[in-house]
Order: structure tokens, then sequence, then C-alpha cells
């Protein structure tokens, strides 16, 4: 399928109208689809992503953003800095919440809403803290528009419509511009192609890579009884791709694992295609959150990534 932008993506921060608070779906267990098709992805790609995060695909949305995230610890000037904070070898888990609850933030409430504008302040300074290569953030960014995609169609219940891979391109462009990332690319095939090429040039093995990789194993180990830690990570070892095993210096994944753990994630599917459209949104909604438990009641975006964890602030 050829994706095309219906026009230029020139348009600058702050002209994007504000996500719908409550959409309403076609009648039909492919209602939600039928919304998008009536939506610009330009224009509207705040509503659509919503509805793809919110509604469509909550569950499949929150671990593509997992595996993202650990996808961009394959680039050593990455996994290095990461390394020098010391952040993964103390707190993995406030790191992880961290990043997980502002990406959600400003995708259920918009990048310019009050929320939204205060999660990216948050954004902005905590990379503030350090010289980040320009190349190094554009990267980053293009895994949240592009794993997402990656993800639901392998395992989701249905495969994206051109809109929804569209507004995940223009969406994220949006927020970049607005974290002061230059040099994004206008269109969504350029974006994809810088993505690969990045990957191909400054996927290479580092010990930083190795020592992130592994602080982020065990933390998706410590989410399971302890008598699973080996399954765990034959899953992890077999989920991912042979560039970022290289990378980070991990064992081949055996293909069985890999048959057996896509097999559970289709059935998963499955079972979700047989139940009813979600009619409201579980963006941003997080009751047993680790970190922030209960969470989005009694706390504010500026309680995260604090170097200590906020007492709730008040909504």
């Amino acid at each position: 399928m050829t994706l095309t932008n219906s026009r230029p993506a020139t348009r600058r921060a702050g002209t994007f109208p504000a996500p719908d608070r409550e959409p309403r779906p076609h009648r039909g267990r492919m209602g939600w689809v039928k919304t998008i098709e009536g939506l610009d992805p330009e224009a509207r790609h705040q509503d659509i992503l919503r509805i793809t995060a919110g509604y469509e695909f909550p569950w499949d949305y929150q671990r593509s953003l997992e595996f993202a995230l650990f996808r961009t610890y394959c680039v050593p000037s990455i996994s290095e800095l990461l390394a020098r904070t010391g952040e993964f070898e103390r707190r993995p888990q406030k790191r992880y919440d961290d990043t997980s609850l502002l990406m959600t933030e400003l995708v259920e409430h918009g990048y310019d809403s009050e929320r939204g504008r205060e999660s990216l302040r948050n954004v902005n300074r905590m990379h503030g803290r350090y010289p980040i290569a320009n190349d190094d953030m554009l990267y980053v960014l293009s895994t949240f528009a592009y794993d997402p995609i990656d993800w639901i169609d392998r395992y989701g219940w249905r495969r994206l419509h051109p809109h929804e891979r569209l507004a995940s391109f223009h969406f994220y462009r949006q927020v970049g511009i607005r974290m002061g990332i230059k040099d994004i690319p206008e269109s969504y095939q350029d974006f994809a192609r810088f993505k690969m090429d990045y990957e191909r040039d400054r996927f290479v093995y580092s010990d930083d890579n190795h020592r992130i990789g592994t602080y982020t194993l065990r933390l998706f180990q410590s989410w399971y009884p302890s008598v699973l830690e080996r399954p765990v990570a034959a899953a992890v070892y077999a989920l991912v791709d042979a560039r970022m095993s290289a990378a980070f210096g991990f064992p081949e994944g055996s293909p069985r694992v890999r048959a057996a753990a896509e097999a559970g994630l289709r059935a998963r599917s499955a079972v979700v295609r047989a139940l009813p459209k979600r009619r409201t949104s579980a963006g941003a909604a997080d009751p047993g959150n680790r970190t922030y438990p209960g969470y989005p009641v009694g706390y504010r975006p500026r309680d995260l990534g604090t170097e200590r964890v906020q007492t709730p602030s008040g909504t």
C-alpha cells in the first residue's frame, strides 16, 4: 500500500484543532474505522491517533511503545547517555513510567492542551539537561511514529487504515516541532526512510547497549512471577529482530518460541476482534501504575519525571 500525504506537511505548531473529547463511532464493530475514514489525516491527526491508541488498540499501543523505547537502546550514543545518568540502573521502572505516561498524556489530551503543554515542558526539561544530538532525538521520535504501526499490523485485531498511518506521522511531527527537533522530514515516506537508514548505520554493538538492554529485560521480567523469568527472557529474545539482537549482544531467539509468542498475540487479537467496540478511551489511565498508583487521579503531568516521586498534587 502506498501512502501519500493529502498535502505537504508545512503547517506550524499551534494550528491544529484539539482532539474531540467525546468522539462518536458509527454503528458496528468497524464503527471507529468508518469515523476515521471521514477525518482528514493531517488536519485531524489528533482525533485519529486518540481513537487508534485509546479506543481501538490501547493494549497494543502500550506494548508497541515499550518495544519502541527498547529499540532506541540499540544506538551506542543513546545507551551511553542512559548509562552515564544511571537512571536505568537505579530506577528503570520509574523512567519507563515517566516516558510512557508523558507520551500517552499527549495522545489523550492533545499536545496543545493544558496537560499536553505541561507534558512537553517536562519532556523538554528532562532532555535539556544533556547534550543530545538532533539525529538521536529525531530517531527516537520516529520510533514513536512507526513502531506502533508495525506492531499493530503484525499483532492487532485489524490492520490500520491509511488515515491512521498518516495521522501517526503528522502527530509526532508536530510533537517534534514543539520539542525543538530540527530537520523533521515533511512526508511519511521520507521520515520512514530516515528511520530505516539510521538503524542501518547506527545499530552496532556496544557494552552500554548490552548494559541498558539487560536492565530493561530485567524490568520486563519483574512484571511477572519469578518462576517466569526464563520464559520472559526467551520471549523477548525471540520477538526482537536480528539487528537488535546483535546490537544488544543478546542470544539469537528461538524460532519455536517466536512462533509460540506470535501465536499467543494473534490469539489475543482474535478475542478482541469478537468484543464490542470500546466506547470510552483507555488513554492516559493507568490506575495500576507501579510508580504513580491510581494515575491519573490526583496527579498532573508535572509530577512525572521529577527526581523524587511527588505526592499526588490534585486535579
